[in-house]
């Protein structure tokens, strides 16, 4: 059956939903280990539209067709080097009943309540998959972001719960994945500061949070001086993708940083989901191949 004749029957089910997601969760293979024998994982991202980013390249709602977003996600983790998927309890559910997510690393997304655009962005908080019920689906870890905002107060509350997310998903042997960033309001939009110094103190503070440091992993974007920012952790870290603005290559940056000795791979949405030509088997394709070549 094509992708887009699954799509509409999973469209056609959705009322039924409850049965077939638990009965697919259930049937489901799951992945041997995080990392390929390579010792490597390439995981597709798709948790942006529960948080309202839907942009990609400054085209404000790219994202915003789900079943077009679907079929590119089918694309992308079927092809040769592609180990996992992260996502939303509504993406990863989809992709269950497309029969997608067979021997995949699956990672549920867990605080999406600072919605892109709002006064109340920096206030990330867990509205999305908890411990417990990654556990129960019988995924392999949760992800939080973790926006440091010296200037706002109720980072004190996201630094809590993320602590606490740690806690609960070593509790249960799984990856937590900590997406690190000191973050600032600028002319009333929050700005990710990329210098070498804030991800250094973002990358130490987020690996010290929780009870045990034993099943955390950082999500870093690439900057300036990547090995001067990763040594300030022997965590392993997967090299985050992001929005790559219009005339620049994603894959550029990621070459050098896939080469520093805790960095295991790449977590790419947007940038492997809507490339700029529009190919997601080819970019896929080259993402995987630098990390065969690094």
């Amino acid at each position: 059956m094509q992708v887009a004749d699954r799509i509409a029957r999973l469209i056609s089910d959705r009322p039924c939903a409850a049965a077939l997601i638990a009965e697919a969760a259930a049937a489901r293979r799951k992945a041997g280990s995080l990392l390929d024998r390579s010792g490597r994982l390439v995981v597709i991202a798709a948790d942006h539209p529960a948080r309202g980013a839907l942009s990609v390249r400054g085209a404000r709602l790219a994202m915003a067709d789900r079943r077009d977003l679907l079929e590119r996600l089918c694309v992308a983790l079927q092809r040769p080097g592609v180990g996992g998927v992260l996502g939303t309890a509504d993406v990863l559910e989809e992709l269950l009943l497309l029969g997608v997510l067979d021997e995949k690393v699956v990672i549920g997304s867990m605080n999406r309540g600072g919605l892109a655009g709002t006064i109340f962005e920096m206030d990330d908080r867990f509205t999305g998959y908890d411990a417990a019920a990654v556990a129960r689906m019988g995924f392999d870890g949760g992800k939080m972001l973790l926006r440091i905002d010296p200037d706002d107060p109720v980072t004190a509350s996201t630094l809590q719960a993320g602590a606490q997310a740690v806690t609960d998903l070593a509790s249960h042997n799984l990856m937590a994945m900590i997406e690190p960033f000191i973050s600032r309001r600028v002319d009333s939009k929050v700005r990710n500061d990329l210098s070498p110094e804030a991800m250094i103190t973002a990358v130490s503070v987020a690996a010290g949070i929780g009870v045990t440091s034993a099943h955390t992993w950082l999500k870093v974007p690439v900057v300036a001086e990547m090995s001067r920012v990763l040594a300030a952790s022997t965590l392993p870290a997967l090299i985050l993708g992001g929005d790559v603005p219009e005339g620049q290559n994603a894959f550029d940056g990621w070459r050098e940083a896939l080469r520093l000795p805790t960095v295991k791979g790449i977590v790419a949405g947007r940038s492997l989901l809507y490339p700029p030509d529009g190919n997601v088997q080819r970019a896929v394709d080259t993402a995987v191949n630098l990390l065969q070549d690094s």
